[in-house]
């Protein structure tokens, strides 16, 4: 789901990340195209829809280097009977392999009570695709204009169907990673550096800044930059995710939510970023989530992690309402 793309013959290698990049050592095909099957199974590879392997794991090993992993049995202590700590709590109930990271942060959105667990930033995978669209309205609302007929085309198959091709013409249409920063600025979103290139997948966030997006699409209409029509388009598409992409925080309230997903295999390592934000309701009450993670050994095991950490937020928040 991270998209990259062979360099023509005359054109400028990408700009170096302050993280560092080496040269191209290796490729991978990441996420689902419009064609492609659940899970991110996706036919031949396009170039679009390709990513260096050398720049995601020397990634990879800077953030270990330098972020202490986040995980249920080693975390910062909260304040007690904050919301933290009591998420925190909800997270000991979490299975999280040796090695992997979570954070999550989540809102009751009829209370405006919120919890973060876990500070730590993460590649974003297919999430982002959510934040450039968002940018994308943004930028068509400062002009006093409707999104074309292609635009609405790429935005549906981009949050619908998690199709890269269309990623990338919209990531190019806001001007890639400073459109990105320009607009997450307005957004209030501070712990989020966009990718580089046409790596938007490799955009880099943290839970906390994804529940301040989500804030922008399904929360109070008076603190959003977006105009109802844009909160409106972004919360249809992302309530019509396509069958088999609808994992995630769904898990709590699976008869009512809007998400979108995003998985990241390691060609370095094996292992697998798995991340999941969108809005559910849970017996009449509506929750803002974001769960992301790294350094599951699969796809599998990092979805089933998201979703056990999923309906444990949204159990610890509805505690906190009742007492």
């Amino acid at each position: 789901m991270v998209p990259h793309r062979a360099r023509r013959p005359g054109e400028p290698p990408s700009r170096a990340r302050p993280l560092g990049r080496a040269a191209v050592a290796g490729l991978v095909l990441l996420g689902a195209t419009a064609s492609g099957a659940a899970y991110g199974t996706a036919p031949a590879p396009d170039p679009g829809e390709l990513v260096s392997s050398s720049a995601s794991s020397r990634r990879t090993a800077t953030k270990e280097a330098t972020v202490e992993p986040v995980t249920a049995s080693a975390s910062a202590e909260p304040t007690p009977a904050s919301g933290d700590a009591l998420l925190a709590e909800a997270m000991g109930s979490v299975a999280v392999e040796a090695g992997a990271r979570l954070s999550v942060a989540v809102m009751d959105t009829g209370s405006g009570r919120s919890a973060v667990y876990g500070d730590g930033a993460f590649d974003t995978a297919s999430i982002v695709k959510a934040d450039i669209l968002a940018s994308l309205l943004l930028r068509a609302q400062d002009a006093g204009r409707e999104l074309t007929a292609r635009e609405k085309t790429y935005a549906a198959a981009m949050i619908r169907d998690s199709d890269n091709a269309s990623a990338t013409a919209l990531w190019e249409a806001i001007g890639r990673a400073p459109g990105l920063a320009a607009a997450n600025a307005r957004f209030g979103l501070d712990g989020t550096e966009a990718g580089d290139g046409l790596l938007w997948g490799l955009t880099q966030t943290t839970a906390a800044d994804q529940l301040t997006l989500l804030r922008q699409v399904f929360g109070d209409a008076a603190d959003s930059e977006l105009d109802a029509g844009s909160r409106a388009y972004v919360r249809g598409l992302m309530g019509d995710i396509a069958p088999g992409q609808d994992w995630g925080v769904s898990a709590a309230g699976p008869t009512g939510f809007a998400l979108k997903n995003g998985w990241l295999p390691r060609t370095a390592t094996g292992l697998w970023d798995i991340n999941s934000v969108g809005r559910v309701e849970v017996d009449g009450r509506a929750y803002l989530l974001a769960v992301l993670s790294d350094g599951n050994s699969t796809k599998a095991e990092g979805i089933s992690m998201v979703e056990a950490a999923a309906k444990a937020a949204v159990s610890a928040m509805a505690g906190a309402a009742e007492s």
